[in-house]
Formats: structure tokens, sequence, C-alpha cells
């Protein structure tokens, strides 16, 4: 038998980061009857087994009518290999145009599966040696950590502070790294309704990230799965693509929140040029591809052209195809707020109050650990997510994540009474 030893495989498999997801979703599949204020997923209401006819109906006919594809084209491009930077590409940039009011070559982006593979492309293709690190706003999601670690990328941590950002903090760490010999290759960041602190960056604090970058020559990975779920009443602020002058910024994007989590679409925006040694010069988005031909070949065209196909039925808006679950999660955040101050007015325990998306944290004098969520799972029949997934140090936390996406009115009341009995009997 050929017996392997767990020392013997990548670190990366011994990381906490790598661990997470499983854990909470091992949680969640044990305690299938507990209400989740865990998963940060949208409802399966918005979603009609015959909308995906429809999508791939109209895809289809885009294919015909807009490029002029004959039958077998149109056969061929949904039911085969496809193109490794996507057959979406066009229908994603006019996307961003009418959306976010961002301008870009349909050939700087690349179609992933999910985002989680644009993150990993991203990645890898940064990661040119030992000195390399990346700077990551903490708390940070933890699927960027995850996919550094499958990259051997370190991840240093930038303070966020009660603003999202603390950008003294930000020119302190890339100052020190470089001290020290590392060569810091970009920073993440979240800048609307991030996960998990469900923080925002205003629009000044945008804009100095941005001179920031080009003063200390870095660049910014924005992630921005959340930013069409504004609280009600909260206007949109730019991207910072959409304030990006300089090519800083090479954008991730999701369409799990926005279009249909099961398609698993997402791509990345890199129109940063790449110069070779022999003096051509191209985009970033071409290199980015060479390593998705070797790591997922390609995006699954069905899933692409469901994709497309809802995008065609909305002009290419997504504002406008969310309307409805804006409505739906700005109700579900407003009354996770108002419903904490309700069970605890006397001020031992606090929370965010954020701007949109899916989050709150909420803060408890007393640890909160796995062992926690595992015993409020069994024993109060709700789910929440521990804070310390979410900070690469691995150091305990008092607080926890709320998400308000995957639940009904009704739920979220049932599941904020068990979490109240839990923290006032742990108080």
């Amino acid at each position: 038998m050929a017996d392997l030893d767990l020392a013997d495989l990548h670190g990366s498999l011994t990381d906490r980061a790598l661990n997470s997801m499983n854990f909470l979703n091992e949680i969640a599949n044990h305690y299938p009857d507990a209400i989740s204020l865990a998963a940060g997923r949208p409802s399966e209401e918005f979603y009609a087994l015959e909308d995906l006819h429809s999508y791939l109906d109209t895809f289809s006919g885009y294919l015909r009518d807009e490029l002029g594809y004959d039958e077998a084209g149109v056969r061929r491009a949904i039911f085969q290999y496809g193109r490794t930077k996507g057959i979406i590409h066009p229908l994603i940039a006019r996307n961003l145009a009418v959306d976010e009011g961002i301008t870009v070559d349909p050939e700087a982006i690349v179609v992933t599966v999910g985002c989680q593979e644009a993150m990993v492309l991203v990645l890898r293709a940064l990661r040119a040696g030992p000195a390399d690190v990346l700077l990551a706003i903490s708390p940070a999601y933890v699927g960027i950590t995850g996919a550094a670690r499958l990259v051997d990328l370190p991840v240093l941590p930038v303070a966020g502070g009660n603003e999202g950002v603390d950008l003294d903090d930000l020119v302190a760490v890339v100052k020190r790294a470089r001290a020290e010999g590392l060569r810091p290759r970009g920073c993440y960041v979240m800048p609307d309704f991030a996960n998990p602190s469900g923080l925002s960056l205003d629009l000044e604090s945008r804009r100095r990230l941005l001179e920031i970058a080009s003063q200390e020559d870095l660049l910014l990975l924005e992630d921005n799965p959340y930013g069409l779920f504004p609280a009600a009443g909260v206007e949109r602020v730019p991207t910072l693509k959409a304030l990006d002058t300089d090519r800083r910024v090479i954008y991730l994007g999701s369409f799990a929140k926005t279009a249909l989590p099961g398609a698993r679409v997402g791509y990345v925006v890199a129109d940063q040029t790449v110069a070779s040694p022999d003096g051509c010069v191209g985009l970033l988005a071409d290199e980015l591809s060479k390593i998705k031909s070797m790591l997922t070949v390609n995006t699954s065209a069905v899933a692409q052209a469901v994709i497309g196909g809802k995008l065609l039925q909305n002009d290419c808006s997504l504002v406008a195809a969310n309307q409805r679950e804006r409505e739906v999660y700005a109700a579900n955040l407003r009354a996770i707020t108002d419903g904490l101050a309700t069970r605890f007015p006397a001020g031992e325990v606090t929370w965010t109050v954020p701007s949109g998306g899916f989050f709150v944290v909420v803060t408890v004098p007393f640890p909160v650990d796995d062992a926690l969520l595992e015993k409020s799972a069994h024993e109060y029949g709700v789910l929440w997510t521990p804070m310390n997934h979410f900070y690469d140090s691995g150091v305990p936390t008092n607080s926890l994540r709320l998400s308000c996406s995957s639940v009904t009115a009704a739920q979220l009341d049932a599941g904020l009474n068990r979490l109240a009995a839990l923290i006032h009997d742990n108080l």
C-alpha cells in the first residue's frame, strides 16, 4: 500500500485557511435543522429551473443574430471545450460599462471558474520568487488567504480599522516589508461591504488608496462581490477600477451573488501590460490565460451561456436584474441590526451597522471559537461564523459574523432569538 505522511505533502494542507471552509460546511451539514446566519450565499427563492432554459435560448440567439454563428457553430460553442479566456467576455465588458462605469477591452477579461480561480491565477502570476508577499486588509476573506497558501505567497495583514483600511498602516507595512528584503506584489482589498467586516471605503479613502498604490508602485486586487447591494437609501460609490487611471487595479468579479451561484462563473479584468524579453508587449490577461489553460483548460461553456443569457435579458445590467434581491438583503440587514438592538440594550454586546452587503460583526465579552459554534448548533440550533477564521494569526477573538442573505424574515427573527439565548447564557 502506498501510505503517505501528511508532513510529506504540501504545507498548505495543514494550514488553517484551507481547513476553514471545510469545517464550516461540515458544521452546516451536520446540523441541517439549525438556522444558518453563517452562509453568505443568495437564497434559492430567487431562482427558477425554467430560467436556465430561457437563458440558454437567449444566448444561443445572441450567437446566431449578433455574432453570425450558424447552427453548427452554436452547438460547438455551447457543447464543446471553449476558448480559454472565455466566450462571454464582450458581455462582461458591456456589464462593467453599464453598471460600474468601467471601460475595458474585452480581451483584458479572463472568464474563470468562480472568482476563486481568478484569485489563484493572479497570485500564481505575481509570485515570482521567495521574497514576494501579498498584503491584505485584515480581517480578510479566507479564500484569498487560502489561495495565497497554494502558491506559497505569504500574506502580510494591513489594519482595517473602523474605516475599512488604515492607510497609514498600509504604507508602514509596505516600507517595513521592503526594509526586510521582501517585495510586496499587491494589496487585496474589498472596498464595498467587505467580507467579513461589512465595512466600506468612502470616496476619499478610495482616491487616497490609489495615490498610495502609485507612490509605492503597488497593484491593488479589488474584489467586488457585494457592491450591487447597498442598504436602503445608500448611494453606490465608484469602484477602485472605475477611478483607476494608472492601471493599478486588477479587478476580481463574480456572478455568484448577482446572477447564479451554481454556475460558478467569475472573471478577472487584467488590463496591465506585460513586456517580454524580446520587446513584445501584451496584456496580463493573456499571461493569466496561460496558467488557466493548465489549471481548468476553460470555464464551462454551458455555465457561461447561462450567465450570458441572463446578462442579455437585462441589457447587461445586473443592477436592474437584482432590484428584488437588493430590497430583500437591505431589509434583512436592517432586521439584524434592529433585532440586536432590541435584544441587547445594555451595551455589553456591540455590533457593526454596515451600509450594505450581507454581513454584521457582533462583539461579545467572551471568547468565540469553533467549540462555541458547535455548541450553538447543537444546543441552540443557530449557526454563525467565528471571526477568528478571518485572521491569519489564528488568535482567538471575541466576535462573530452574521449573514443576512439566505434566510427569510421569520428565520432571521428566530435565529436572533436563539443567538441571544446563547450569548445571555455565556455572559
